[in-house]
């Protein structure tokens, strides 16, 4: 009798279980949005170090979010891990402009350079992406058009199923519909 209703319902089939890669540069707001969309679980934002394992429900999928912390070595690490991921979730600080993107692609820490590298990576291969531009309720958020001319996002991600939703992890403002898209291309994905 100890089995919860979700293990039940994965046992008939009625929920799947799904892998998903969250990644961004520091202080972008991975944490703050796994918080928010596992509010039972919530705990005070520190920066993560390593990596950061939630698991939460959402409509007929269980999701399984890997957030890895935003040192360069944390990342290369998470990469190797996650080969069996359904999709990846690139959190972006809307508000920070100075790290959106570097002339020279070498500085190390902006955002251009770390998608870029990162969807060359093998582990990346056919995955739906979704880019949270976060903090949109801030002052000085840039819009996902801007981010999306900067990143050169129509370039480097051709080929790709991929989509940038504006979203606030304070407020919650947004991140149910990058789930549901998210959701949808799983789904569209396994016919």
């Amino acid at each position: 009798m100890g089995l919860t209703v979700s293990k039940i319902w994965r046992i008939f089939g009625m929920l799947r279980q799904k892998n998903i890669f969250m990644m961004g540069l520091d202080a972008a707001g991975k944490t703050s949005i796994m918080n928010k969309l596992s509010p039972s679980k919530y705990i005070q934002t520190v920066p993560t170090i390593g990596f950061y394992l939630e698991e939460f429900h959402f409509r007929r999928i269980t999701f399984t979010i890997w957030d890895i912390g935003g040192n360069l070595r944390a990342k290369r690490l998470g990469y190797r891990l996650c080969k069996e991921k359904d999709a990846i979730i690139f959190v972006i600080d809307s508000a920070d402009i100075s790290r959106l993107a570097c002339t020279t692609m070498e500085c190390g820490d902006c955002v251009k350079e770390e998608l870029h590298f990162f969807l060359q990576q093998k582990e990346a291969e056919n995955a739906p992406l979704l880019i949270y531009a976060n903090k949109q309720d801030l002052k000085g958020a840039v819009s996902p058009e801007y981010i999306l001319e900067k990143l050169e996002l129509d370039r480097v991600c051709a080929g790709r199923s991929w989509y940038i939703q504006p979203c606030s992890a304070l407020t919650g403002d947004g991140l149910l519909e990058g789930l549901k898209w998210l959701e949808n291309e799983i789904a569209r994905k396994r016919k």
